[in-house]
């Protein structure tokens, strides 16, 4: 019988560690020679996409989900971190042990106002207590300007840019109005009219950027997350496109078989009625 036929009250508690044993088991039989033909040629670079994908997906069930939509979307994102385990168990370079192991020590040694006789007035003299027992402590030199250090490379391109204009800001590199940012907009956006006047493809591309940067900082300075500003435009855009899908499949017709002045009507009628185009969840 499987777990998903016993009665809940009469499935037996069992501790997480157990869990987690059978969850590593599981993936060692997916890798094994009578286990899955994709799941025995996944590489660390290969799950690194989909870990960061699961991540997202966490983010999202935190967001708008609940707690059932939260829970399925730890589940995933532990499985890619012990299939990631699993990959070196197999190349004999760390075990989960080791990374529990390393991991609470770190955290303990990070804590010393928790663990230690370390006091501490505010949860900013925490941080700056951080960041001197990583580069004394723990020899972890910075790979780029001390003042950055920290900032994932690996982070969403629009949270890094925020999060390095913010740091840049602490030293007081920053602009002094909105009416100066707003400026620079302007600026990059006629630099960027220019590169495509030209048909210049490098020009366009760092134009691009350019823009997209001093629109975070904009961003930044208005106390908006540019990430999250995007995404809610991006859920804004997807609902109204499913509105017309759905106006279009009640006519007998499609995307691919209508129009675009017909595409632009059912848009305009998505904006009037925002509450009718909410997507309807998978």
């Amino acid at each position: 019988m499987t777990a998903e036929k016993v009665p809940a009250a009469k499935m037996k508690k069992r501790e997480p560690a157990s869990e987690v044993a059978d969850l590593l088991a599981l993936i060692r039989t997916l890798r094994g020679p009578e286990g899955c033909p994709w799941d025995r040629v996944q590489t660390e670079k290969e799950l690194g996409r989909y870990l960061l994908s699961e991540a997202y997906e966490v983010l999202d069930a935190i967001a708008a989900g609940t707690p059932a939509d939260l829970r399925e979307e730890l589940g995933d994102l532990l499985f890619q971190i012990l299939f990631l385990v699993v990959l070196g168990e197999e190349r004999g370079t760390f075990t989960l042990a080791e990374v529990i192991r390393e991991i609470s020590a770190k955290m303990i040694r990070r804590h010393p106002h928790v663990f230690g006789d370390t006091r501490v007035r505010d949860a900013g003299e925490v941080k700056v207590n951080w960041d001197r027992i990583k580069a004394t402590q723990e020899g972890k030199a910075p790979k780029e300007s001390p003042l950055f250090a920290g900032i994932s490379r690996s982070l969403p391109a629009l949270t890094r840019a925020q999060a390095v204009t913010e740091r840049a800001a602490t030293v007081g590199f920053d602009w002094e109005r909105t009416e100066d940012v707003l400026a620079k907009v302007d600026e990059e956006l006629a630099e960027l009219r220019a590169a495509v006047a030209r048909q210049h493809r490098e020009g366009m591309e760092e134009e691009i950027g350019d823009l997209l940067f001093s629109l975070v900082n904009l961003s930044r300075f208005l106390d908006v997350q540019a990430e999250e500003a995007l995404r809610g435009t991006t859920a804004k855009f997807l609902n109204r496109f499913q509105y017309i899908e759905e106006r279009l499949r009640a006519e007998g017709k499609s995307v691919q078989t209508a129009s675009p002045a017909e595409m632009d009507r059912l848009w305009e009628e998505a904006k009037r009625n925002p509450v009718r185009c909410r997507p309807s969840g998978t």
